[in-house]
This record gives structure tokens, C-alpha cells and sequence, in this order.
């Protein structure tokens, strides 16, 4: 027995519930003739009567019946379940797993996540904090955050950071008897606070940049951490010099807690871009935080020419 078409057997429960060929054929915009095809066609297939027609009125045979009581529950479900994607669209929800290294996570990502979930109850982010550049798609996340100069280029990236920089800081203590550097070879002289990256597979060196000329300094110092957080303790505590992107210090810059050491050469970078595959339908949910994150950008920006109007 062939199986019956989807759409048949949609306009067999429409005659059986209204009893009507008129009526159903209107409920599902088609011809009386074309709802007479669908019901014949049917019936052929499953070899079985189920409707009784007369000239005056419809009902459904027993077979009918025993269809009609089997199809309801399932095509009610269907419905059920529709219905629930369109309360998706318009109230979203579910889990976004987002990978951002530390200085993303605590510069762009939480500020800007902070402001608008409030608005989402239903939405659930799970932020992983990681320093590799981790494969999102094998690892099962939706989305990465990272520096927009080191995203694979068959990724959809959209930005949501200004330009970044990075600072060489050292707090008034450490420096107090001892000559600032100068110049980036300077710090082969001084206590620099090293810190080890799962990308690189060692110690970061130093990266400075001035007037387009590029420099590597291997540092040395008596302490090397995996995390910018105990880098940036270290340094407030006088243990030396740390090299960290400005917004995780800008802080403890403004306060004076950290003096700022090298500035011409540390020019600026791409900022952070939020990263997700080319190939995967964006989620309600995923397009929540999309949309989120610009917006947060958006504000920030005009924060910021407000600052330099008023300044001018």
C-alpha cells in the first residue's frame, strides 16, 4: 500500500470535521473539484471508503471515523509545535555558547551582555573564557568573540569593538629608582611579568609597533601566569612590568595605580568581532545577542564623539 500524501489526508480531517465539501474546500483555498480529487486519491491509496457522500450530505464511514480519531492528536501536535517556533520568533530563547578570550569576555562581551539580557528572561548565554583560538564548530559553541585580525575567513564576523591597544604599565613602585624603559629592548633590563597563551604553545612575546616598524621582545622576570587577571595583580603589586591589552588596565591607568610605559609603540589593532559560521542558520536567541552587542557598540561610539565634542 502506497502511503498516503501529507496534504490528503489534511483535507480528509477538513470534510470529516465540517461534514461539508463546500465548507472545507473554502477553509483550505482549494476547488470543491480539486478537495474531491484529494479525498479519492486517498481513499484509492488506503484501498478503504471513508467518506459516505450524498447529494445533500457528507459523514465519515467507520473507517472514517477510525482515521480521524488517529490523525487529530498527531496533526494537532504539528500545530502545537508551530506555534511554539513562532512564540520563539517573537519571545526568543534557548542557549548561546559564546568562547572569548579574557580581555573580550571582560572589555566588550559582559559589559554589553549585562545591559540588554534583562530584557530576554528566556535567553541563556554561556560565556567560556579561553585563550586558544578554539574551534566553535567542533566544540560544539555557537559563537567566539576575538581580535578581528585573527578570525578564519570563512567566518561570519561582525564587529562589535573599537580598535584596540596594547599597554606596557608597571606601578609606581616598581619603577620608583629605576629608569623607565625607553625603548622596547629597555625591557630586557627589567622585571617583565610574562604571561603563557594555549594559542602560541609558550610565552608571549611582546609585540610593539611604531611608524611601521615592528618589534618582538622575549621578556624576562621572576613571574609567569596563564591568566591576565593575577598579570594585572602582579603588576599593581610591584612585582614588574605587564603587557596587556589598554582595556583590562585603563582603570588602574586613570587612577594611577599603573603608569603607562612604551606608549608610541603600541599602535592600534583591529578590534573584537563576534565570530559564527557561515553555514548555520542564526537563532532567535544567537540574533538576540548579534543584535545586543552592536547596539552596545553603536552606544559606545556615540558615547565617545559626545566626549570629543564636548572636549573640543
Amino acid at each position: 500500500m502506497q502511503q498516503a500524501d501529507h496534504h490528503e489526508l489534511r483535507a480528509f480531517l477538513a470534510v470529516a470535521r465540517e461534514r461539508s465539501f463546500t465548507r472545507a474546500a473554502a477553509q483550505m483555498g482549494l476547488s470543491q473539484s480539486a478537495l474531491s480529487r484529494s479525498i479519492a486519491n486517498l481513499e484509492a491509496r488506503l484501498g478503504v471508503r471513508l467518506l459516505n457522500r450524498t447529494t445533500r450530505s457528507v459523514a465519515p464511514t467507520v473507517a472514517g471515523e477510525r482515521l480521524a480519531a488517529g490523525l487529530v492528536p498527531h496533526f494537532e501536535g504539528i500545530e502545537a509545535q508551530l506555534a511554539a517556533l513562532g512564540d520563539i520568533r517573537e519571545r526568543p530563547a534557548g542557549l548561546v555558547r559564546i568562547t572569548a578570550d579574557e580581555s573580550a569576555a571582560q572589555c566588550v562581551l559582559w559589559p554589553a551582555l549585562s545591559r540588554f539580557l534583562p530584557d530576554y528572561p528566556d535567553v541563556e548565554v554561556e560565556v567560556v573564557v579561553d585563550n586558544a583560538l578554539t574551534d566553535i564548530v567542533a566544540a560544539g559553541l555557537d559563537a567566539g568573540v576575538r581580535s578581528g585580525d585573527i578570525i578564519d575567513r570563512d567566518m561570519i564576523a561582525v564587529p562589535i569593538g573599537a580598535d584596540q591597544r596594547m599597554a606596557a604599565v608597571a606601578s609606581p613602585a616598581y619603577l620608583a629608582g629605576r629608569a623607565p624603559p625607553l625603548h622596547p629592548r629597555d625591557l630586557t633590563e627589567h622585571q617583565c611579568i610574562n604571561i603563557r597563551l594555549a594559542t602560541l604553545g609558550g610565552l608571549y612575546a611582546w609585540e610593539f609597533d611604531k611608524d611601521g616598524r615592528e618589534m618582538r621582545v622575549r621578556v624576562g622576570g621572576q613571574l609567569t601566569f596563564n591568566t591576565s587577571t593575577l598579570v594585572v595583580q602582579a603588576a599593581l603589586d610591584g612585582f614588574g612590568i605587564a603587557f596587556l591589552p589598554e582595556c583590562q588596565l585603563i582603570e588602574h591607568i586613570a587612577a594611577g595605580r599603573l603608569v603607562r610605559l612604551l606608549e608610541a609603540w603600541c599602535e592600534p589593532y583591529p578590534g573584537f568581532h563576534l565570530y559564527y559560521p557561515s553555514s548555520r542558520q542564526v537563532s532567535p536567541a544567537l540574533r538576540v545577542v548579534i543584535d545586543g552587542l552592536r547596539q552596545a557598540r553603536r552606544s559606545a561610539e556615540q558615547v565617545a564623539e559626545l566626549r570629543d565634542t564636548v572636549g573640543d
